[in-house]
Parts: C-alpha cells; sequence; structure tokens
C-alpha cells in the first residue's frame, strides 16, 4: 500500500546541514509522565523543531508557517484541556478522544476534522480454544486542522512513532500538510486490518479442517470442543467487524468529497485506502457466513453422533432382550415346562439362545447399527 509515495520527486532535493529532520528514537515528553508522546512542527516536508510544548509548537506555526503534529497516550482531561483550548477543538470531540471506546466515524466540527480509527491486533496463540483471544483492539482519533494534526491512541498497539520516522524520511509527501498525516495513519490502520484478516482466515480454516476430519476417535463424530471455539471465533470476528463496517462511511467522504482540510492530492490515495478497506469488509463478513456454516455442520455431525449411538444402544438393547426373556420364562417354577427333564435341556436352551443373539446381531451388523 502507501501508493501515496508516488507523488514523490524523482530526484530529492538536497538538504542542507541545518536543515536536516529531526529524528527522534525515543517519545519526547514535554514534562515527565507527560501523556505527550511526541510534539513537532514541520515547514516544507522537514521537522524543523525539537523539544517544544504544543502551545509554542502553535506559535511557531503561526509564526513561520508549517504545521504541527502532537501526539498523545491515553490522556486525561486534565492532560488534555490545555492543548484543546490551545487548537480550539470541540468540547464534545474532546470528551471522545479522553474517553475513547468510540466507534470508527469522522465527525466536523467549525474548522477541524475529528476522525476515529480502530486498531486491531493480531492475538498469537499456540492452540485455539474455547477462551482465546484471538483479536485485540485499540483506537486513534485524530485532530485535523489547517495547521495542525493531534493524535490520540488509546490501548497497547497501534503507535505510531514508526510511522512517524518514516514520513519524517519523505518531505515530499509532508510537503502536503496534516492531511498527508491522516491519510498515512489511516492507511497504517487498513493495513493492520487486511494482516489481521489473514490470521484469523488461518484460525477458520484450523477449525474448519478440525470439524470435517474423522476426528481422534476415527469415526467422523464432531469433537466436543469443536462448539465452542466456533463461538469464540464468532466473538472475535464480530469485534473485527465492529471494528471495520463502521469505518467504510468515513473513508467514502474522505476520498469522494471535497474537503478544505484534505489536499486535493491526498484525497485522491483515500480512494485506494477506501477500497483495501472494503475488500477487508467483505472479508469479514464471509468469515461470519462461513462460521454459521461451520457451526451447522458442526452440530450436523454431533446430531448424527448420537443417533448412532442410540442405534447401537437399541441393538444391543434387543440382542440382549433375548436371554432375558428366556431366562424370565424358566424362572416362572412351572411343574411341566419344555426339556425340564431333559438331561440336555440346560445346554441346549444356552445354545439357542446364542444362536438367537448371533442372529440379531448378524443383523443388525448388516443395517448398519452395529
Amino acid at each position: 500500500m502507501s501508493v501515496i509515495r508516488d507523488l514523490r520527486a524523482a530526484v530529492r532535493p538536497s538538504r542542507r546541514r541545518d536543515d536536516a529532520p529531526y529524528s527522534c528514537e525515543k517519545p519526547v515528553p514535554v514534562c515527565p509522565n507527560s501523556a505527550i508522546v511526541d510534539c513537532g512542527v514541520y515547514r516544507e516536508g522537514r521537522r524543523v523543531s525539537r523539544h517544544l510544548s504544543p502551545a509554542e509548537a502553535m506559535a511557531s506555526v503561526r509564526a513561520d508557517g508549517g504545521f504541527a503534529w502532537i501526539g498523545l497516550h491515553e490522556p486525561s482531561e486534565a492532560e488534555f484541556a490545555g492543548i484543546a483550548q490551545e487548537f480550539g477543538l470541540h468540547p464534545l470531540a474532546v470528551e471522545d478522544a479522553v474517553h475513547a471506546h468510540q466507534r470508527p466515524k469522522l465527525e466536523r466540527y467549525d474548522d477541524t476534522l475529528f476522525t476515529v480509527f480502530k486498531t486491531v491486533h493480531y492475538v498469537e496463540h499456540a492452540e485455539l480454544t474455547a477462551t482465546s483471544e484471538v483479536v485485540e483492539t485499540g483506537e486513534v482519533m485524530c485532530f485535523t486542522g489547517r495547521n495542525f494534526i493531534v493524535t490520540v491512541r488509546h490501548g497497547g498497539q497501534g503507535s505510531l512513532r514508526a510511522l512517524r520516522h518514516r514520513l519524517q524520511d519523505d518531505p515530499e509527501l509532508l510537503v502536503k500538510g496534516p492531511s498527508a498525516v491522516l491519510h498515512a495513519i489511516a492507511d497504517q490502520v487498513v493495513d493492520g486490518y487486511i494482516a489481521v484478516a489473514g490470521a484469523v482466515q488461518d484460525d477458520i480454516d484450523e477449525v474448519e479442517i478440525d470439524v470435517f476430519s474423522s476426528g481422534s476417535d476415527g469415526r467422523g463424530s464432531a469433537k466436543g470442543g469443536d462448539a465452542g471455539r466456533i463461538y469464540q471465533l464468532k466473538r472475535e470476528v464480530l469485534e473485527f467487524k465492529r471494528a471495520v463496517s463502521p469505518l467504510l462511511r468515513p473513508m467514502q467522504l474522505l476520498s469522494e468529497r471535497p474537503m478544505r482540510l484534505v489536499d486535493a492530492d491526498i484525497q485522491k490515495y483515500f480512494r485506494d485506502v477506501a477500497d483495501h478497506l472494503a475488500r477487508v469488509n467483505e472479508q469479514v463478513l464471509s468469515f461470519d457466513d462461513l462460521l454459521n456454516s461451520i457451526l451447522q455442520a458442526n452440530l450436523a455431525q454431533a446430531t448424527v453422533a448420537q443417533n448412532e449411538d442410540m442405534r447401537k444402544i437399541t441393538s444391543w438393547a434387543a440382542i440382549f432382550a433375548v436371554p432375558t426373556m428366556i431366562a424370565g420364562i424358566y424362572g416362572m417354577n412351572f411343574s411341566f415346562m419344555p426339556e425340564l427333564k431333559w438331561k440336555y435341556g440346560y445346554p441346549a436352551v444356552l445354545l439357542v439362545t446364542v444362536a438367537i443373539c448371533c442372529g440379531i446381531h448378524r443383523g443388525f451388523k448388516r443395517n448398519g447399527w452395529l
């Protein structure tokens, strides 16, 4: 992905030593225990600031142009209040950004776009069980203005540090302004969806093979743990779908509707992100349908196995009914009974009983009941 890199010039402009962009290998907090992970000013596609507070960054932007990119991780209301006031962020959007647990969306407040992305991370596991966590979600929220972008991240995954470094290596991209950063974030989030979809597909294939294989008993019956694993996968796929499906409309708006805050060249490449997102959404929907089919097959196999067990129980009950009946007749203690006084009466009755039982067993075996 990241086809927006086609915007790069064939030859990069030369840099003076004092124009080299600042690359921070570690987060640059404004103060200890601050929620601000990094704060930088970008001018003509290059980072020109080092240790600045959000207020200093905006003052630099207003004085000399460019845009500021402030990254935060799980800020509190108090920590975000000053930034919201400095950038003129709407209180409703600020409340959503602080408390998180929002569905993906795109909202416009005056001259600011508020975008919510759900990040999805695949949880590695040695074996899929009925309690395995398959996907883990987080959130990235973006406030995009004319000369700033504020990113707020919630959750342990979805870090933007590597993305910031990549963008700092592409001044031809950053020169497009905050909308270029918004596109890069959307592109990275959707790339994550594609990777997770592939891993979930492997889990579904594994369950499908287990359900339709002969199983450990060699009779083709469904194993008891399959239904639990399928339900767990369905829950995880549902969580995945909640991250993907609501994002379709925001990506469609960003790719089709002209917006003052989105560069025209950047908007074209939102179409690529929207296309990839639509394909992931179709794949996630197919996961749900496939899991429903696998679950129905598993339940059908369980029913067939139960019917087979009932036929076997019924067959053996019919076989054992013969000696039970004969023993009951001879237990009546009548004086005149067939072969009662005969020397070979007892073994004869046993032989007749065994013969009848063998005949019934053979009949059931021939009909596939045993």
